[in-house]
């Protein structure tokens, strides 16, 4: 004869499943239920002029009136952007290898140092130059490009 092939962890596994089953809803018949008995409606949550959420709704006099075309949606455009920092730093060469063919610049101002490639030199530089230079992004941080001589 063949023996059965429900093993005593198969049952025990099934068992589970229908005593979760049956506690879910019983959960879900007890909220029910408590929904009828205490009716609180849907809940609200307001947002007030500093971002900031709330129970209570916003005065309608504190409210401003803003145009649609007054919305831009997207990035401005790069002329129109205004310049964080002047487009001309100046600092100093505090490094460079030429085999290499990269360096560092330390800017003059907030001792900050930058990384310099030789693609981006406008003339040969050597260590402790004084340069201007502008800053661009790179992949790593901000590199020292269109860098020159003083």
């Amino acid at each position: 004869m063949a023996k059965s092939q429900v093993t005593f962890n198969k049952i025990e596994k099934e068992k589970k499943r229908l005593k979760k089953r049956e506690e879910k809803q019983k959960k879900k018949e007890a909220r029910k239920a408590e929904a009828k008995e205490n009716p609180q409606g849907i809940q609200f949550a307001y947002v007030d002029f500093n971002g900031n959420l709330t129970d209570t709704p916003p005065d309608p006099a504190m409210r401003e009136k803003v145009e649609a075309e007054s919305i831009e949606l997207g990035i401005p455009k790069k002329e129109d952007r205004e310049e964080e920092e002047p487009a001309n730093k100046e600092g100093k060469v505090s490094f460079f290898d030429h085999s290499k063919g990269f360096g560092f610049i330390i800017d003059s101002v907030n001792q900050e140092k930058y990384f310099v490639h030789v693609s981006g030199l406008l003339e040969p530089i050597e260590e402790n130059n004084k340069v201007t230079y502008e800053l661009e992004r790179g992949q790593k941080g901000m590199n020292a490009v269109r860098v020159k001589k003083i």
